[in-house]
């Protein structure tokens, strides 16, 4: 059986926090599980935990400061990020990095929460999943500084350049591929890249409820992504780089769960 891990679920956003029992269900239904709820926020990560205790094995979730949240970051920060990383919940650190496309955070506060978030997951031990968009050059230098210490790295959604890409590489990052290739206007230039991903640095996202794959037939009712239709982007996704759907997804569940250290039993699905 084909199974797939969500790297990248937006679960706690006013889209998708009030169907969670039926998100897990349906995704299951296509053997995608378990789910990574994003947290974006200390309030959000915290509240992420709590949902994921109700799921046991079925929900893990992230602990960090999004960049468009940096402003909110505090002298205290590091610690409430430190004790909320304690959750049995929690598999990484993030979601942090730098997003200069919409500055909804000071430039200045945004590399500093980066930093110390990456500093606090060298001090724990932990992997961290990271946002980049329109900074890389300011993303990779402080990656880079930090990398030595740091245990794994994932740049989820990449949507960058090819220089990007082998610079991402070349620090030893993951790599989270969204539905943006399967964007005819958007994702032509990532199709290419796709394909330039090693087996063992890839993996697969929906980043639900964003991005829903523009190719998708029947078109879905609603504009909503959901994990369910991961599939589909890892369909897509092996196509571009010749390989088959199974290959493609045992690559990626294999990487997600290393990267995230899960140990989950095999799914059991109920129709």
């Amino acid at each position: 059986m084909t199974q797939y891990i969500d790297i990248a679920v937006n679960l706690l956003s006013e889209r998708l926090k009030h169907d969670i029992d039926s998100i897990i269900h349906d995704a299951a239904k296509q053997h995608v599980s378990p789910l990574i709820v994003i947290g974006s926020d200390l309030n959000e990560s915290a509240e992420a935990s709590a949902v994921c205790q109700q799921y046991p094995q079925q929900l893990f979730n992230t602990a960090g400061v999004h960049p468009h949240h940096a402003s909110t970051w505090q002298p205290q920060s590091r610690q409430t990020l430190r004790q909320l990383t304690a959750q049995p919940s929690v598999v990484a650190i993030g979601e942090c990095g730098l997003d200069y496309n919409r500055d909804f955070s000071p430039r200045p506060a945004q590399r500093q929460a980066f930093a110390e978030q990456l500093a606090l997951a060298c001090e724990l031990n932990m992997p961290v999943l990271m946002h980049c968009r329109d900074a890389h050059q300011d993303f990779i230098a402080i990656v880079n500084e930090y990398r030595s210490a740091l245990p794994k790295g994932l740049l989820h959604c990449f949507t960058g350049t090819k220089e990007e890409l082998e610079a991402c590489l070349h620090a030893d990052l993951y790599i989270g591929i969204t539905g943006w290739i399967c964007d005819e206007r958007r994702g032509q230039e990532l199709a290419t890249l796709v394909p330039l991903i090693p087996n063992n640095r890839i993996m697969a996202e929906t980043d639900s409820p964003y991005l829903l794959p523009r190719s998708m037939r029947p078109k879905p009712k609603s504009s909503k992504n959901l994990p369910q239709y991961l599939p589909y982007i890892v369909e897509c996704m092996a196509a571009l780089r010749q390989q088959t759907p199974n290959e493609l997804a045992q690559h990626c569940y294999r990487n997600s769960s290393e990267f995230f250290g899960l140990n989950v039993p095999p799914l059991m699905v109920d129709d």
